[in-house]
């Protein structure tokens, strides 16, 4: 059985304190060894009995505390270690780290600790913004400390802007694949594209899918975290992902076809992810279209079948995965899609199960490979589908 990973979280003091709650039960339920330090004002927001109860160990807040272990508390901490967590992390923890000051439990157990370090920060957006703060975060990225971008948003001072803690089921996932990450895509070119098109029927409406673009970001996202060089090509969604430097926004299937060809040639893995629409209006109205008719009859015509294409084009060196979403004989028309497109792996999910598809967190997978291995997977969260899904790629290109 694999030994528990060793997680140090920091917590400050700021609003966001209660949501590090979540996170602690989150790594508990990975079966992982918390152990807290906070700050004096982090403890006016979460109570140490809450932190207690919760990581089931010991809370360290008090650098010359009496009754904890002979040895001393900064220096054994630090070994102990596999990762330290600093959520939320305050404008002051970012400025102390930066610089060197080492005045309290948390801060001089910083400066003793050579582990990798995630900082999530939390607080309000003009401070967030202040040259200063990030002056201290840009110094800290250049030493190796991870940031886990805040989120935009309502503050609880009651402004609109950027500052509010990423949630905690985002920085369980961060840690997470920095555990299962050994960089194994490290030079390796990628290609995902996700979430669904929109086709033009006038200036207002268009037919699309339920697509929320969530599987194909998770996917690219791991693939990141293992070290690839990734382009994802996204139809309209709301999703943001700060890993991901290179990302083609478009709309309909037309422009996710120009976007994918363009770049397709010098990938080595393309995923295909997105839900690209079968069929756009035959023509666009200029202007909005006037309720009339008691029956409105729209003509369609057949999208380029991007897949197909792909396969037709793709190299020996090429490793091309497509996604079957059915609701009816799944798994032979995700076998047929296989052969026909020229794939090496299709990813089948079926509407019949419950927690998978469209506009869930989670998704229920079935990998089939054009070797004739099959998987089944029961239903995970998408995040840790994406995981096995790129997980069975590198096993098939090794």
């Amino acid at each position: 059985m694999e030994k528990p990973k060793h997680i140090v979280l920091g917590i400050t003091g700021g609003i966001a304190a209660y949501k590090s709650l979540f996170l602690i039960r989150m790594c508990r339920q990975a079966n992982w060894e918390v152990k807290v330090i906070a700050t004096r004002h982090a403890l006016e927001f979460v109570t140490p009995l809450s932190i207690e109860t919760l990581s089931q160990n010991r809370l360290y807040h008090d650098a010359f505390a009496e009754g904890f272990e002979r040895d001393v508390q900064h220096i054994s901490l630090a070994d102990w270690a596999d990762a330290v967590v600093i959520a939320p992390a305050t404008a002051n923890i970012i400025g102390k780290l930066a610089n060197g000051i080492a005045d309290d439990a948390l801060s001089t157990f910083l400066l003793a600790c050579k582990k990798k370090v995630f900082l999530s920060p939390a607080m309000n957006s003009n401070m967030y913004e202040h040259e200063a703060v990030q002056a201290n975060l840009s110094l800290l990225k250049q030493r190796g400390v991870e940031i886990i971008e805040p989120d935009t948003g309502f503050l609880a001072c009651g402004t609109y802007g950027k500052g509010r803690m990423e949630e905690p089921e985002n920085i369980f996932k961060t840690i997470h694949a920095f555990f299962a990450s050994d960089f194994r895509f490290q030079g390796k070119k990628v290609l995902v594209t996700a979430g669904p098109t929109y086709e033009p029927i006038d200036p207002v409406r268009f037919i699309g899918n339920r697509s929320s673009g969530l599987m194909g970001f998770a996917i690219a996202e791991s693939f990141v975290q293992q070290g690839a060089d990734v382009m994802l090509i996204t139809g309209p969604t709301s999703l943001v992902a700060h890993s991901i430097k290179k990302r083609i926004d478009v709309k309909t299937a037309a422009e996710m076809y120009e976007a994918v060809m363009a770049h397709f040639e010098n990938q080595d893995i393309i995923v295909m992810a997105a839900a690209v629409a079968d069929y756009t209006p035959k023509e666009t109205l200029p202007q909005k279209m006037k309720k009339k008719e008691e029956v409105f009859t729209l003509e369609l015509k057949k999208t380029t079948d991007i897949l197909s294409e792909l396969g037709k084009k793709k190299k020996e060196n090429q490793y091309l995965t497509g996604f079957a979403l059915e609701t009816e004989n799944e798994f032979e028309n995700a076998k047929n899609k296989l052969q026909n497109k020229n794939l090496n792996l299709i990813v089948l999910n079926s509407m019949n199960n419950s927690g998978a598809g469209f506009e869930t967190f989670t998704n229920q997978v079935t990998l089939i490979s054009r070797k004739g291995k099959v998987i089944e997977f029961p239903l995970k969260e998408k995040w840790e589908v994406a995981h096995d899904i790129i997980n069975f790629i590198y096993t098939e290109l090794n």
